[in-house]
């Protein structure tokens, strides 16, 4: 039998390529800094990262238009120059959010095959699973670049699953921002459930990801959408997580978990509102794992995402990523390496100020994840210390997507036992 008790890391120097500019908010200064942090932190030692699968453009088209993966291409080239407004106009390529940089096609089409491979992995029963933090462009659209996402490596990796051998395939997205790319692509297919957990679309970036969102007309429930209003703490948001995934999950019965973990809900991160620690995003990992570990024989693939609190916050988070998918667990209490942290502020130099807070020299906030499960009374008083409002926020959070969705597949929108 194959040793399935170890996990895969999927990394390549050339991820390193997707950069966009110095001022740009995603820097994969951050993807070095994670695989540093791991490595210094012995989470590494004796694993052999796993190369991304070197793919063509076929492998882009299960996704993306051949006329958008070709545009992509030309304006990444040499004589990229030319026609630059139309590109921005009809595929997104050229904005303030996705600016051109040479061999853009390359550099994204390499991201998929990271993920691509982190799929094959698991497939084949080498491992129950793999991470690829250069992964988890969810935002990009079948003809357009979107969000810091150029080709969406999340549902290409989902469409391969399903040639190979799954037909039922959980996605969850804990990303500050909706995973409307992901969702979008699967929207009439029954064999995908996606499941994102964002701030609420009224205050943030795309605007998209309220709870009425559940899926098109071929497959009603196909989707769920979690609308977390900002300033959500720790405690809230896990008990959000916890009233509405799991049970979920447990309805679905998926073979394969894929976890979109962007790490853009903590508290310092400059573009989203809402208060997540390290610790909490540590949590809302480890119960992803769990919920793979209960349902699907242990099959999890996590990517990347969000992130840009580019050295203070993502570095840590994605260390605890892979540590969880290697099964080995880091204490947040764990000290930094001064090495590391040294690094850290040499590296911190090459990127905007604006998104390199002074790096932090434990693997946690000091965060509390403990939360109150939710029990369907609407009426309940918060625990001590918990701020009202916010409480009964979630608690209307909670119901409106449990109403919207849960009937659809069977369950009881005001059961808590559902």
């Amino acid at each position: 039998m194959p040793d399935m008790t170890a996990g895969a890391v999927i990394w390549s120097d050339g991820f390193e390529a997707y950069r966009w500019a110095r001022e740009h908010p995603m820097n994969p200064v951050r993807l070095v800094l994670t695989m540093s942090l791991a490595s210094s932190l012995g989470v590494l030692d004796g694993i052999d990262p796993v190369p991304p699968l070197a793919i063509d453009d076929t492998s882009l088209t299960v996704v993306h238009t051949q006329h958008y993966i070709d545009a992509v291409r030309a304006v990444g080239g040499p004589d990229g120059g030319s026609n630059r407004s139309l590109y921005e106009q009809v595929y997104g390529l050229g904005d303030m959010d996705n600016p051109i940089f040479p061999g853009m096609h390359e550099a994204a089409r390499m991201l998929v095959g990271g993920s691509i491979a982190a799929a094959e992995a698991i497939a084949s029963g080498r491992v129950r699973r793999a991470v690829n933090i250069g992964g988890g462009m969810h935002h990009a659209m079948a003809s357009r670049a979107a969000g810091f996402c150029v080709y969406n490596d999340c549902a290409i990796a989902i469409d391969w699953l399903l040639d190979h051998g799954f037909d039922r395939i959980a996605y969850i997205d804990i990303d500050a921002h909706h995973g409307d790319g992901v969702e979008r692509a699967f929207t009439n297919d029954p064999r995908v459930l996606t499941v994102s957990l964002h701030q609420h679309p009224a205050t943030l970036w795309p605007g998209t990801g309220w709870p009425t969102e559940v899926g098109g007309a071929d497959a009603a429930g196909s989707a769920a959408n979690v609308a977390l209003m900002p300033g959500i703490v720790d405690s809230l948001w896990l008990r959000a997580f916890h009233a509405v995934v799991p049970s979920l999950i447990r309805e679905f019965k998926p073979q394969i978990i894929v976890s979109q973990c962007g790490a853009d809900s903590h508290s310092a991160d400059p573009l989203t509102d809402l208060s997540l620690t390290v610790d909490g995003q540590r949590a809302a990992i480890l119960a992803m794992r769990d919920l793979a570990d209960r349902y699907c024989e242990g099959r999890w693939l996590a990517v990347g995402g969000g992130g840009y609190g580019v050295v203070n916050v993502v570095p840590r988070i994605w260390t605890h990523l892979i540590a969880a998918a290697l099964g080995r667990d880091i204490d947040p209490t764990r000290v930094i390496g001064e090495a590391w942290m040294a690094d850290a502020h040499r590296i911190a130099a090459t990127v905007a100020p604006e998104y390199t807070a002074e790096p932090i020299g434990v693997m946690g906030d000091g965060g509390s994840v403990d939360f109150t499960p939710w029990d369907g009374n609407a009426g309940a008083d918060p625990p001590t210390g918990v701020d009202e409002r916010a409480f009964r926020q979630t608690d209307r959070t909670i119901l409106a997507t449990r109403r919207a969705v849960f009937p659809l597949h069977g369950l009881d929108p005001e059961d808590p036992r559902d």
